[in-house]
C-alpha cells in the first residue's frame, strides 16, 4: 500500500521488449539503493516489482494489462516518473490509501499558475497551480468533489468535477517535487480513484439489487 506522498522522481532510461513484456530501466539514485530484488514500489502511481537493482538503477517488467491501462508504455527515454516506496505498517497515513492499481490514463488539459505570469512579482517557484485532467469514462463514476484521487501516484484532492474533467489545486512543493512540472498539455496521466469511494459505490449497487430476477419462468414455477 502507498499513501501518494512522492519521495522523489526518477528518469526513464529505456524501454525494451522482452518475451511478451516490456522492461523499463529507471535511474533513481536514492530510492534504488534502498531496494532489494522483488520489492514493490510505485512508479507514477503504478505498483511494480523491482528487478536487477543496483545503487543507481532498477528495472521493472510491464505486463500487457499495465501497458493497456497506464501511461508507462507510452513514455520516452528521459521522461520523469514519480517514485514512492510502500508504507510500512503503523506509519502515519500522510495522503490517502493508494493501491498502485491504476484505473485508467486521463489527459492533462491544463496546468496553469494561479497568478498570471504577467502579474508584477510573479514567481514560478512560489505560485500555486491549477491542474485540470480529463478523466476516462470508466473512472468518472468515482470522482467526488472534495474527495481524494491519485494522479501520477500523487495524493490530491478534487476541487471540482464537471462530469468529465477534474480540477485540482497544486501547491508549489508538489509542483516542483513531482513530475508535474515536466508534463505538457495533452500528456497522459495515470488515475487511481479512491478505493474507499469505489467500495462505497459497490456496496450501494449491491444493496439496490433485488435478491432475484423476476422472470416469467420464476412466476410459473411459483404458481403465479
Amino acid at each position: 500500500m502507498f499513501t501518494g506522498i512522492i519521495e522523489q522522481t526518477g528518469t526513464l532510461v529505456s524501454l525494451t521488449d522482452r518475451g511478451g513484456v516490456r522492461r523499463i530501466t529507471v535511474e533513481a539514485s536514492g530510492i534504488a539503493s534502498r531496494l532489494r530484488e522483488g520489492d514493490s514500489l510505485g512508479v507514477s502511481g503504478v505498483c511494480l516489482t523491482a528487478l536487477d537493482v543496483d545503487p543507481t538503477y532498477f528495472h521493472a517488467d510491464l505486463a500487457q494489462e499495465t501497458l493497456d491501462r497506464t501511461s508507462l508504455g507510452s513514455l520516452a527515454p528521459g521522461a520523469h516518473v514519480n517514485l514512492e516506496l510502500p508504507t510500512a505498517a503503523g506509519s502515519p497515513l500522510g495522503g490517502h490509501v493508494v493501491q498502485g492499481h491504476v484505473d485508467g490514463a486521463g489527459t492533462l488539459t491544463a496546468l496553469d499558475p494561479v497568478v498570471p505570469a504577467s502579474s508584477p512579482g510573479f514567481d514560478r517557484q512560489t505560485t500555486d497551480w491549477t491542474l485540470k485532467v480529463r478523466v476516462p469514462k470508466n473512472v468518472r463514476q468515482w470522482m467526488v468533489q472534495k474527495g481524494s484521487v491519485a494522479v501520477e501516484g500523487i495524493s490530491l484532492t478534487i476541487a471540482a468535477f464537471d462530469g468529465e474533467e477534474i480540477t485540482i489545486a497544486i501547491l508549489p512543493l508538489t509542483y516542483w517535487r513531482t513530475n508535474l512540472h515536466t508534463l505538457a498539455v495533452g500528456a497522459p496521466v495515470n488515475i487511481e480513484a479512491d478505493v474507499l469511494v469505489k467500495l462505497a459505490a459497490m456496496q450501494m449497487q449491491t444493496a439496490s439489487k433485488p435478491e432475484f430476477d423476476l422472470t416469467e419462468a420464476w412466476l410459473v414455477a411459483n404458481g403465479y
